[in-house]
């Protein structure tokens, strides 16, 4: 269902109604979970977004998201668990318990009980005893690193060792299932153990490579995550954070300094570390006397001095960049964004066709700005149009003046400075603009060229919101945008169709957030300043 990239039609934060309400459907459907287990799913107080979107052929589905991380989605009134969603998982030592067509199913790859992808029986049990374990079993309708998995943090499933079984003859393939409430977990067991699991909608394996790891060289990954923190942390304080800069918003540091100092193929997610959230951490680096935080506004946390001298700091080598990562997250995750080479562009109207087509050019042909300068300056040359007694005038012909000239004037001006003359061309044709993506063929688009508009709102009880608009046309998935804006603000974002424009959406982010906006548009995308429209609304310094 997901194997192909799926269009988002809103993302909004749950009301509390509806999370109680989902917490209910929950639990009735998945009675094993108990209810410790179903609150941990679904918090009470973490944010919590509904996504309704469009899968590929059509389907309307419904997707929960806890952290960014898409945790149930909902299809014809049934939810279903993604493969981040573990409990409820059990795989029995032996048998085959009895499975009726339509029950819900988890696939693992031997070897972790991790679930890798989720769909419903094709038939009973006793049709698959029947068959020999041959035909099709199950129809799966979400896969690890599919597009709803990239939709999230894109994190690999956790390592769940395999339960305790009986002896069997390794040259045999068997398959285990295990049913707890109304979720099934098939094992897949042979000769190799990196067993691809196969999404049917898909033109090839959409999970090639699934490998499920919480250990990297021995360590957690909660482990790992608490030392890119800390790596991250020191590396900002040494080489990006300046005295000038205090007092300094923890948000600003987090969003601005330690993100922009994660190495290459890492993603530093605070969530992930043994701290959770960013104001615990920086307490535990205010323990060791490395900062100073105060709340100088209500409910707002600055960092106001930094103890440069402290041995943490004066001993943290700052890292090279690791190659070797660069090529890892090259050949696993989606390609980095690379801003498209923009050319401004002038249409041929019809008034126009007799002064190009000396030049061999027909109505609606595009022309680079030289290049309709180079004409004009060539036709006024080769008509004798050049002014004998001042060459900075040039005089205008019949076909000149139908060109440029207002109808008042026909009879008024009988020449025009040069620098006049192409302007007066050039405002009279009719803009386009051409976008060309590394490693794509050249995209020809009529008219002006908009930018990336970013505007501040003011929301019910005073709360302001950020609204970014125009992000397709320069490549950019307004999802993906909206992913690394909240990771890097700690905010909410909702993507929405944008007012009056057809097959466009916009980006909300809470609060006035054109600082961080700027940065990732500017510093982490590349984007010229010359496209970006509204950066000049970012908050001044010191203010919130």
């Amino acid at each position: 269902m997901f194997a192909k990239a799926f269009r988002v039609k809103s993302n909004t934060a749950i009301k509390g109604s509806d999370r109680r309400k989902l917490r209910a459907d929950v639990t009735a459907a998945f009675p094993t979970l108990g209810t410790d287990q179903a609150s941990e799913l679904i918090p009470g107080k973490e944010e919590l977004n509904v996504v309704k979107l469009y899968a590929h052929k059509g389907d309307a589905v419904t997707v929960y998201m806890s952290g960014g991380n898409p945790i149930l989605f909902e299809l014809e009134k049934n939810l279903y668990p993604t493969d981040l969603m573990l409990p409820g998982v059990v795989v029995p030592p032996t048998g085959l318990p009895e499975v009726q067509q339509g029950d819900l199913c988890a696939i693992a790859l031997v070897g972790n009980r991790a679930p890798v992808a989720i769909g419903v029986a094709a038939m009973s049990t006793a049709q698959m005893l029947a068959s020999g374990l041959k035909g099709k079993g199950f129809s799966v309708l979400h896969t690890y690193q599919d597009h709803l998995w990239k939709s999230g943090d894109k994190s690999s499933p956790p390592a769940i060792a395999p339960l305790a079984v009986n002896p069997t003859d390794s040259n045999e393939e068997k398959v285990d299932l295990s049913l707890q409430g109304n979720l099934s977990c098939l094992t897949l067991e042979g000769e190799e153990e990196n067993r691809k699991v196969h999404h049917p909608e898909a033109s090839e394996d959409t999970s090639s490579g699934a490998q499920s790891q919480d250990c990297v060289d021995g360590k957690p990954l909660q482990e790992q995550m608490d030392e890119l923190l800390h790596q991250c942390f020191l590396h900002a304080l040494k080489s990006r954070v300046k005295k000038a800069d205090l007092p300094l918003l923890t948000s600003t540091l987090l969003g601005s300094h330690m993100f922009s100092c994660c190495p290459k193929g890492q993603q530093l997610d605070i969530k992930k570390s043994s701290y959770k959230k960013l104001s615990k951490f920086l307490q535990h680096m205010q323990q060791e006397q490395i900062v100073q935080i105060k709340e100088l506004s209500k409910g707002v946390e600055s960092i106001v001095a930094v103890d440069w001298r402290h041995p943490r700091i004066t001993s943290f080598v700052i890292p090279e960049p690791s190659l070797t990562s660069q090529t890892v997250q090259e050949g696993s995750r989606e390609q980095p964004y690379h801003p498209p080479d923009i050319k401004s562009l002038y249409c041929v109207p019809a008034n126009m066709t007799q002064l190009f087509q000396e030049s061999g050019h027909k109505k609606g042909n595009a022309l680079e700005g030289s290049e309709v300068r180079r004409i004009i300056i060539d036709y006024a040359k080769k008509n004798n149009l050049v002014d004998a007694d001042n060459r900075n005038l040039v005089k205008l012909d019949p076909i000149l003046c139908d060109c440029i000239l207002e109808k008042n004037e026909q009879h008024v001006v009988m020449k025009l400075p040069w620098d006049c003359l192409l302007t007066r061309c050039l405002q009279n044709m009719q803009p386009a603009y051409q976008v060309t993506f590394p490693g794509q063929e050249p995209i020809l688009k009529k008219g002006k060229l908009c930018p990336i508009d970013i505007t501040l709102a003011q929301k019910a009880c005073n709360k302001k919101v950020t609204v970014v608009r125009n992000l397709e046309t320069y490549g950019l998935d307004p999802c993906s945008v909206a992913a690394a804006l909240q990771l890097r603000c700690q905010a909410s974002t909702i993507v929405s169709p944008a007012p009056g424009a057809k097959d466009s959406l916009q980006v909300q982010i809470q609060g006035n957030q054109i600082h961080h906006l700027g940065q990732l548009l500017l510093e982490e995308y590349r984007l010229p300043g010359k496209y970006i429209q509204g950066l000049e609304k970012a908050p001044k310094p010191g203010k919130k």
